[in-house]
């Protein structure tokens, strides 16, 4: 079936205001991740002047972070949280955090937020990180013989600090993963319509497994034994809720390989 209202009921970005709590609010019916587990997961807590904002986002080299490009377009700054599980407790081991200023942001010069075209942005830290069991990129997925895969039908996971469901009031303190299939794109564009891009990629909400609120900007990431390969950008869902089994939406990171390499050289 196809969807008859506007795209602009529908879309919610799964950005946060911010604030934290020590219950266990997280990405929705997720679970609890290890330490080391997911050290390509970065927390971003992103200052628009008087108001602050919690995104996530992936470390993809020794300098640079992608994220979605709605959660720090027009931002004034950020603090960058590395190697954290708990993001409340900055003496936990192995974390780090910086600050970076607008200067070191990259929206996509085509970024819509009528359409959520191009949701894609860049940070570049203030130094180089070493990478540690705990902080470490995950890798760009590669062109194989001309093309990269769909992933269709492939098991994927989704981590952040996202609230751990619709009647959850903030962020959680923890961060948590979900690991569901990448949806057909014909089978998404159903649910969605025209909302829904070739440089977009779904994926399945069954059972109220889903990315929510405080996930966006966040790594969609399909294993491959021991290498994770970034392959999506939190972006959005339904706006009437995270619980309901509407296919999460991401930012599909082989459309903007190009892009990527251009700025970060």
């Amino acid at each position: 079936m196809r969807l008859l209202l506007g795209v602009t009921l529908l879309v919610a970005f799964h950005i946060e205001l911010i604030q934290f709590v020590y219950a266990e609010n997280r990405i929705t019916n997720g679970e609890l991740a290890k330490s080391g587990q997911f050290p390509y997961q970065v927390g971003l807590n992103i200052s628009f002047g008087n108001t602050s904002t919690w995104c996530g986002g992936t470390l993809i080299s020794h300098l640079w972070i992608v994220t979605a490009a709605h959660c720090v377009d027009k931002a004034e700054r950020a603090t960058v949280y590395l190697g954290a599980i708990n993001i409340t407790n900055k003496f936990e081991t192995g974390q780090k955090r910086y600050h970076v200023n607008k200067s070191s942001i990259i929206v996509h010069e085509n970024w819509t937020i009528s359409t959520v075209a191009n949701d894609i942005a860049l940070i570049e830290l203030p130094i180089f990180i070493p990478f540690t069991d705990r902080v470490r990129a995950a890798y760009i997925p590669r062109n194989l013989n001309g093309s990269y895969s769909s992933y269709e039908q492939k098991t994927a996971y989704a981590s952040g600090w996202g609230r751990e469901s619709d009647k959850s009031s903030s962020v959680s303190a923890t961060l948590r993963f979900v690991a569901m299939p990448i949806m057909q794109h014909s089978l998404c564009k159903m649910y969605w319509g025209g909302a829904l891009s070739e440089k977009m990629i779904c994926m399945s909400t069954n059972s109220g497994k889903s990315t929510c609120h405080g996930d966006s900007g966040g790594p969609l990431v399909y294993k491959d034994n021991d290498t994770n390969y970034l392959i999506g950008i939190t972006s959005f869902g339904l706006s009437m809720g995270c619980e309901i089994g509407f296919p999460s939406i991401f930012t599909r990171i082989t459309s903007y390989v190009d892009w990527i390499q251009q700025h970060t050289s």
